[in-house]
């Protein structure tokens, strides 16, 4: 069965170029899920990876993981995730579970090896979960939103109380970030190209201007490597 042995090989030999993109100390982000479906995202460090048998990171800062912590044990499924700097902002990201957790030499989260790590470029429109709060204009009117997810090239805004918003689909948008952990003052233009209802307001697909795109690659770059808040 050479084919199937030659088509193995080249799949490990892709999975570790790209978990070897990962340098020990690069900044990486752990998502966590509750059982309850709260999801938290911390920041952390990348320790290494032995092949085919585990994974070593940095276990996230107690002060920031709170409640969060009776989560990271044994069994517990996880999502990886590091920014490739020299890559054009290229995130390395996979799944595992938790092994076992270390207190020496120092605090650790031991991983089983993943089944795969995919190399996803920012410039590719993938989606990241983002946690963003943020204020929109639609016709001189001003709305408080959340950016709920984004890409270089489009995001999902939830806005409260944005009932009025329902026919404003192919309506130009102008979204503001005040203040993002360090991140001042960043403006998006773009296009609204889908509206739902939902109880308390409105969610909004919408497509960032050719301008906008290079603002949306520092949002992304920043929370990709940024812990939300709990």
């Amino acid at each position: 069965m050479p084919a199937d042995s030659n088509g193995q090989i080249d799949i490990e030999n892709r999975f570790n170029r790209n978990l070897g993109l990962l340098q020990p100390g690069s900044t990486i982000t752990i998502d966590v899920m509750t059982p309850a479906g709260q999801k938290g995202k911390f920041r952390s460090i990348f320790v290494g990876y032995m092949p085919k048998q585990y994974v070593l990171v940095q276990y996230p800062d107690s002060n920031k993981i709170g409640k969060f912590s009776q989560y990271l044990t044994q069994g517990a499924s996880v999502t990886v995730r590091g920014l490739i700097e020299g890559h054009e902002g290229a995130v390395v990201a996979f799944v595992s579970n938790i092994k076992q957790t270390l207190q020496i030499p120092s605090r650790l989260i031991v991983l089983e090896f993943p089944r795969s790590a995919g190399l996803q470029g920012l410039r590719n429109a993938i989606r990241i979960d983002t946690d963003i709060l943020s204020k929109v204009k639609v016709d001189q009117e001003y709305w408080k939103a959340n950016i709920n997810d984004m890409s270089i090239s489009g995001c999902q805004l939830i806005v409260n109380n944005g009932e009025s918003l329902m026919m404003a689909n192919d309506k130009p948008i102008e979204i503001t970030v005040e203040n993002f952990e360090g991140i001042t003052n960043v403006k998006l233009h773009a296009v609204i190209c889908n509206i739902k209802q939902q109880n308390n307001g409105a969610v909004l697909g919408v497509k960032f201007d050719d301008a906008s795109k290079e603002q949306a690659k520092k949002l992304l770059h920043h929370a990709v490597t940024i812990e939300a808040k709990s």
